[in-house]
């Protein structure tokens, strides 16, 4: 992770774009840091992408239809819930299987 002054973000604006986009970027002012820059594409694999990325027609309705089927299959006893250690496992796991599809 790169570290720049937000003097030097300012002053070199098309180098701090060109690093965010291969890595994220700490901005720092009087030796502290307050700000990160991440990339467009980063942002898009992290929650930040609700915020700001426009989503596709009709997904907040499949994911609210997802997450209430869900619900009714534990409430029923059909799933269970997971452990929080358990679940990010899981997730990881997940995670990694799909990268390695586009790769």
């Amino acid at each position: 992770m790169k570290v720049m002054t937000a003097r030097d973000a300012k002053n070199h604006f098309g180098e701090f774009l060109d690093t965010a986009r291969r890595e994220p970027v700490v901005v720092t002012k009087n030796d502290r840091p307050v700000g990160i820059m991440i990339s467009v594409e980063d942002a898009a694999d992290t929650l930040f992408s609700d915020f700001f990325i426009d989503k596709e027609s009709g997904y907040d309705e499949w994911l609210f239809g997802k997450v209430n089927r869900t619900m009714e299959r534990v409430a029923s006893g059909e799933n269970k819930l997971s452990e929080h250690a358990e679940a990010m496992s899981l997730l990881k796991g997940r995670l990694e299987a799909r990268l390695r599809k586009t790769t």
